[in-house]
């Protein structure tokens, strides 16, 4: 019978999930930075580079899914998804007619890559984003940031109002589908 050194084993095991966290966290990296595009803007304050579109003092808010105007929708962002709080890939929120569903951004200075897929009705018209935080403690603690962030990829307005297309009867809703199908 073979014989097994048990603290060994447990520090090859703490040893191999260390380097597959950092081997995931680098290719999420790197699929990031692949997906990568440059676009055009009118603002001043988007500055374009091979590295995505950098946009300067963005106001960032914090929400978390039990507050009262989140606690219907529980854990599940619009697009119908679990909210995300990993440690790579979190979720946020944002007006769709800015930022539309599917874009992937940064805020400069942290490890962390954001996904809009979630929107908020006091939101719409603000250029705000809301970063989703798992507590009321977190969400708290973040409270009002004006941030940079990097855009790695513009995510989709085609599949923005094909997913809000049924929920017009929101007045939020409405105003982020007609400056969709005006732009």
């Amino acid at each position: 019978m073979p014989h097994h050194d048990t603290q060994f084993s447990g520090s090859l095991n703490v040893k191999t999930c260390e380097m597959m966290r950092n081997a995931t966290t680098c290719l999420l990296c790197i699929i990031a930075a692949l997906l990568c595009s440059c676009s055009s803007s009118s603002s001043n304050k988007k500055v374009l580079s091979k590295k995505g579109t950098r946009i300067t003092a963005v106001r960032t808010t914090a929400y978390t899914h039990s507050e009262s105007d989140h606690i219907q929708y529980g854990a599940r962002t619009a697009v119908g998804s679990q909210l995300k709080y990993g440690s790579v890939l979190r979720s946020a929120a944002a007006d769709w007619s800015v930022y539309p569903v599917g874009t992937i951004f940064q805020i400069e200075g942290t490890p962390y890559i954001y996904q809009v897929d979630d929107y908020g009705s006091a939101l719409v018209g603000t250029n705000t984003i809301d970063i989703y935080q798992p507590t009321r403690a977190h969400m708290n603690a973040w409270g009002v940031r004006h941030v940079n962030i990097r855009v790695l990829r513009w995510g989709s307005k085609s599949k923005s109002l094909a997913i809000m297309k049924d929920r017009q009867k929101y007045d939020h809703v409405r105003k982020m589908v007609q400056r969709l199908q005006r732009s």
